[in-house]
C-alpha cells in the first residue's frame, strides 16, 4: 500500500487532500502536517513513499523543502500558483495538482504514483554487473558495462547501450539510485553517463563516442571527482 503525508500551511487544503485519501483504496494517508518543520521530523523517522507539498509555504518552499531531504520520496506537489509548474517537474515530480483540484484529478495524480511503486518493486538488481528493467511488458536483462548514459526523455527514461537503446517509465531519481555511484555518475537534470565510456571532458560538454552531453552548472564538482 502506498504510504503518504500531506504538508501545506493551509487546514482546509489539508482536510480536502485528507478526505480525498480516504477513496483511494491503495493508499494510506498517515499524516498531515500545517508545519513544514514538523514533517521533516517525522520524515527522518519514518519512511513514506509519497508526499503532497504546497508550494508557497511561510516558512520555507515546497520546492526548498523538498531538496532538503537527502533521500526524497516521490512528491506531488499542490498549489495554487501555475507558474511553478516547470520547476517542480525538474525536480521529478509526480504530478502537479492546480488548487483547487478535483477527486478526478487527485486520483489520477495518485494512480501515476502507485505506478512507479509498482514499477520500483520490479525493478531487481541480480549482481553488480547486471540489473533488470522493465519496458512495457517486458523484463529486460541489461550488463551494466554496456550502458553507455541514460537521457530524461518526458515521463520515460532511455537507457543507451553500445547497440540498442531502451525506454523504461522511471524517474531519473530512480534510474540513479539503481546505477551504482562507483560506475556512473549524473552530470545534467537530464542525463546519467557511464564513467567508463567518457571519452573526452571539456569545459562543459563530456563526450561519449560522438556524444556530446552537456554538464549541468550544479554537477561541475561531481566531475571533478572524475578527473582528480
Amino acid at each position: 500500500m502506498l504510504q503518504a503525508i500531506a504538508i501545506d500551511d493551509e487546514p482546509i487544503a489539508l482536510q480536502i487532500i485528507e478526505n480525498f485519501a480516504e477513496k483511494v483504496m491503495f493508499m494510506e494517508l498517515k499524516g498531515c502536517f500545517s508545519n513544514s518543520f514538523e514533517a521533516m521530523a517525522f520524515l527522518q523517522k519514518t519512511r513514506i513513499d509519497l508526499l503532497f507539498l504546497d508550494i508557497k509555504m511561510p516558512d520555507i518552499s515546497g520546492i526548498d523543502f523538498i531538496r532538503s531531504i537527502p533521500d526524497p520520496p516521490m512528491v506531488i506537489f499542490t498549489t495554487a500558483y501555475s507558474e511553478h509548474a516547470v520547476q517542480s517537474f525538474e525536480l521529478d515530480a509526480i504530478d502537479y495538482l492546480l488548487k483547487p483540484f478535483s477527486l478526478s484529478r487527485f486520483l489520477k495524480a495518485c494512480n501515476k504514483a502507485n505506478e512507479q511503486l509498482e514499477l520500483k518493486k520490479n525493478i531487481t538488481v541480480t549482481s553488480p554487473a547486471t540489473i533488470y528493467i522493465k519496458s512495457g511488458y517486458e523484463q529486460i536483462r541489461i550488463e551494466l558495462e554496456r550502458i553507455q548514459y541514460v537521457e530524461s526523455n518526458g515521463n520515460y527514461m532511455q537507457f543507451v547501450l553500445d547497440d540498442q537503446k531502451i525506454m523504461s517509465r522511471l524517474t531519473m531519481n530512480e534510474v540513479e539510485a539503481l546505477l551504482p555511484s562507483s560506475l556512473f555518475v549524473r552530470i545534467h537534470r537530464s542525463y546519467i553517463i557511464s564513467k567508463k565510456h567518457i571519452t573526452s571532458i571539456d569545459k562543459n560538454i563530456i563526450r561519449i563516442k560522438q556524444k556530446e552531453i552537456p554538464i549541468g552548472q550544479g554537477y561541475i564538482t561531481e566531475i571533478e571527482k572524475i578527473i582528480r
